[in-house]
């Protein structure tokens, strides 16, 4: 399979910098192999290196050539379960844990953007709003929990009247606004650390498919052109990792998600849609999501596949989710349609783990990847370096493999997926 670069997206057309990293050829040593040139394999090589491990980092195509530089660019607080789930699985005590570790991740991505003068658009507060009239309770009642389960205080309820104040979004029964929420762009995020991770010493590779590799004495990754032995071995690859390690794939599923940029809008319009310039999601199952740009382009995510192969016209299959919320925009013109791969768990929470005491992994965001695949980086590092506990405390949380496995996995995707979709529809 022949390297790639960067897909036609409105990201690509606006990164900097251009980054460039060669390939690897001949014999290289390191004390860690990292596999993936994400967000969870840049913010492990930046946290290994400030713990002073010589690292090499593989990436078959791009650094931030996969979901890290095509998604939404949303970084929310807390995890991607709910924390009353999160309680139902692992009590109360690792659920307040785990909602920590969602803050920190956030915090983290504000560190490492502060830290490395890192330039990707940060902008502040997240508005989810209710696309059906029931949901408007659960998420009052969430608010509420957080408050004085976790004294939590960031996410407040918005109320239909007020809302409407705050976007002209069609169908939303009120919302929260969590004001400790971020959004970026998410491929100068990526580029930003991959630029931060080689100024601290870390040696990067593009153009580098890992081929396989195997655990002996030390570990021995193979790539087209060359080798890296190395003491420890991360594995980043999320919805990327094909079958690269059977041992893992079951437990997550790629999926593939879609987004667009419109041309860019007047002031006055792009206020209209989001008056106070926060990212906005809604609670259908197969979530919408959308934020501005910093030159007032509506960057609108919605739709999801279940193959191999992207919709041939992206931006018209995007567009249809945009005008149900925007109908004022039918006359708007499209610039940019794309799509990516991710990974998603079947109880949405990363999947995090040991295939032996020298091979770790982190994978399985399910739409959450920005926060918490940079946090995952920096566990990582600290269970390398001997501090496992909050490694295996994501770790701990219950998985299960998709039904039938690689093999099956799909088809069972696909029922539940029309299924939830149907619901969403039907309110």
């Amino acid at each position: 399979m022949q390297p790639q670069d960067h897909i036609d997206s409105w990201y690509a057309a606006t990164a900097r910098p251009a980054l460039r990293f060669p390939a690897l050829r001949g014999q290289q040593r390191a004390d860690v192999c990292v596999i993936g040139g994400g967000y969870t394999g840049l913010s492990t090589a930046i946290h290994l290196r400030r713990r002073g491990y010589s690292v090499a980092l593989l990436e078959a195509n791009r650094v931030g050539w996969g979901a890290s530089g095509r998604n939404g660019g949303h970084v929310g607080t807390g995890q991607r379960a709910d924390q009353e789930q999160l309680e139902k699985w692992v009590g109360l005590e690792r659920a307040r844990q785990l909602w920590d570790l969602g803050l920190e991740s956030v915090a983290t991505v504000r560190e490492l953007i502060d830290t490395h003068a890192i330039n990707c658009e940060l902008g502040s507060g997240n508005l989810h709003v209710a696309a059906k009239p029931g949901d408007a309770a659960w998420l009052q009642e969430e608010v509420e929990h957080l408050s004085t389960a976790y004294g939590y205080e960031g996410r407040r309820w918005v109320p239909p009247e007020e809302l409407r104040e705050m976007t002209s979004g069609q169908g939303f029964h009120g919302g929260v606004l969590d004001s400790d929420a971020r959004h970026l762009h998410p491929l100068n995020y990526a580029l930003g650390l991959a630029a931060a991770a080689r100024d601290l010493g870390a040696e990067i590779y593009e153009d580098s498919r890992v081929t396989g590799y195997r655990e002996g004495r030390t570990i021995r990754v193979r790539t087209t052109h060359g080798e890296v032995e190395a003491d420890y071995l991360v594995l980043g690859c999320n919805g990327y990792l094909g079958r690269l390690e059977p041992r893992t794939a079951g437990y997550i599923m790629p999926i593939n998600n879609y987004m667009l940029a419109t041309e860019p809008l007047p002031e006055e319009t792009a206020r209209r849609l989001i008056r106070d310039r926060v990212s906005m999601s809604d609670t259908l199952f197969v979530i919408n999501y959308w934020k501005l740009s910093a030159d007032n382009r509506l960057l609108f995510g919605g739709g999801e596949s279940y193959s191999r192969r992207f919709p041939r016209d992206i931006a018209g299959f995007v567009r249809k989710y945009m005008l149900r919320i925007y109908p004022e925009l039918e006359h708007t013109r499209i610039d940019y349609g794309w799509g990516g791969t991710l990974a998603i768990t079947l109880n949405r929470m990363p999947d995090f783990g040991r295939l032996s005491p020298r091979i770790l992994y982190a994978h399985g965001y399910s739409g959450h990847g920005v926060p918490i695949a940079t946090l995952a980086g920096k566990l990582l590092a600290e269970a390398i370096d001997g501090q496992p506990e909050r490694f295996e405390l994501m770790a701990g949380v219950p998985s299960r493999r998709f039904p039938g496995g690689t093999l099956l996995r799909w088809p069972g995707l696909v029922a539940g997926m029309l299924f939830y979709s149907l619901r969403d529809r039907l309110g």
